[in-house]
């Protein structure tokens, strides 16, 4: 009988991670502490994954959780994810998606250098880019502080991968919807224009947007297969 695999998610409680969560492996997400306990993303995965306290900003709570459960797998999905956000709050979200990134692939490094990383990048890196299709060979030009901690994540990936043998990976993703989405940017649209009301959407190409569901699947596939140590770009879906 097979050994069941191990992931840690860290970010699980957000929709691309509860997705991933469903895959079968034994999971151990990290989520931060909070006095709001109603994770409703993964209440229906209660008693079949655990849960342990983590912070991007704190490494060794990470440190902790590599050591102690040693996985196959590691997803750091988690991020300051709102690119105007990341405006009015630049320094933060340097600490975070980009710093906190730096913390994982440390403690991966030094826990569990068998583990295979995956980096949750975004189709922000490319920024201004002004080209009609966006692929891997597409050049860099993150234009806002999110976009930025994004590229310095991604590319510190790569860098980890080249530099120390790991096997680390990243999704480029773009838009991605399902019900789970806090901001439920499209469903929030909708109701806006059954409504009546000016809707805040502007939705300029519909076969850049991907249902996360399909999403997960890519992206654990990106884990799974040994030879594909590369990032992908296209939208699934």
């Amino acid at each position: 009988m097979a050994v069941q695999k191990r992931a840690v998610i860290i970010g699980i409680t957000g929709q691309d991670g509860s997705y991933l969560a469903e895959k079968g492996y034994e999971v151990v997400g990290i989520s931060r502490r909070t006095t709001n306990h109603q994770n409703e993303n993964i209440n229906h995965l209660g008693g079949r994954i655990a849960v342990e306290y983590g912070d991007l900003l704190d490494g060794p709570s990470i440190e902790r959780v590599i050591a102690d459960y040693q996985p196959d797998e590691v997803y750091n999905l988690a991020a300051q994810s709102v690119p105007a956000d990341s405006w009015k709050q630049p320094v933060v979200t340097a600490k975070i998606t980009a710093v906190g990134t730096m913390r994982v692939l440390e403690a991966v490094r030094r826990h569990c250098p068998t583990a295979r990383f995956y980096q949750a990048t975004s189709r922000e890196i490319y920024g201004g880019v002004q080209s009609e299709v966006i692929d891997e060979f597409a050049p860099y030009h993150a234009n806002n502080p999110y976009g930025i901690a994004k590229l310095y994540a991604h590319l510190m990936t790569e860098t980890y991968r080249d530099s120390y043998g790991l096997f680390t990976c990243g999704g480029i993703l773009f838009n991605h919807e399902s019900p789970r989405r806090s901001l439920h940017k499209v469903t929030m649209a909708v109701a806006y224009i059954k409504t009546g009301s000016p809707s805040p959407l502007l939705m300029r190409r519909a076969d850049r947007w991907c249902w996360m569901p399909s999403c997960a699947w890519a992206t654990s596939m990106l884990c799974a297969t040994g030879g594909m140590r590369q990032s992908s770009s296209r939208p699934c879906g």
